[in-house]
């Protein structure tokens, strides 16, 4: 009996160490952000501006293809997401693509938040 309790106590001290461990997601105090601007193509010539009220999507980690998270952007095109531990993220945004056959492209980019509190910029992203 007494090598039982032991074993049973030993497996349960190590399943609550190993179930500290942080993963990508919600619940930190790092932060995402960045910008959306549209391209519009007016008789060959090509115009950029604020992509206000466009869907932008996190996907926590490397490994999934559906979005986790997502925002609109606001009136300026700025986007954030807030509250997040530290990892790797990817974030995307669906871009109109008239010679694709579903009409929309993925642009997309990878972002690591390295410290508890960092706040990564990740720049301008540009959508057609």
């Amino acid at each position: 009996m007494k090598l039982f309790s032991s074993i049973f106590l030993s497996s349960l001290f190590l399943f609550s160490f190993s179930s500290c461990t942080k993963t990508e997601g919600p619940g930190g105090a790092a932060s995402i952000k960045g910008h959306v601007r549209k391209l519009k193509m007016i008789a060959g010539q090509a115009y950029y501006h604020d992509a206000a009220d466009e869907d932008v999507y996190l996907i926590y980690g490397n490994e999934g293809s559906f979005y986790d998270d997502d925002v609109k952007t606001s009136y300026d095109g700025s986007f954030e997401f807030n509250y997040l531990q530290t990892g790797n993220y990817q974030v995307f945004v669906y871009s109109d693509c008239p010679t694709c056959l579903s009409g929309d492209t993925v642009v997309i980019q990878d972002v690591t938040l390295g410290s508890k509190d960092e706040v990564n910029y990740i720049g301008t992203i540009t959508i057609e």
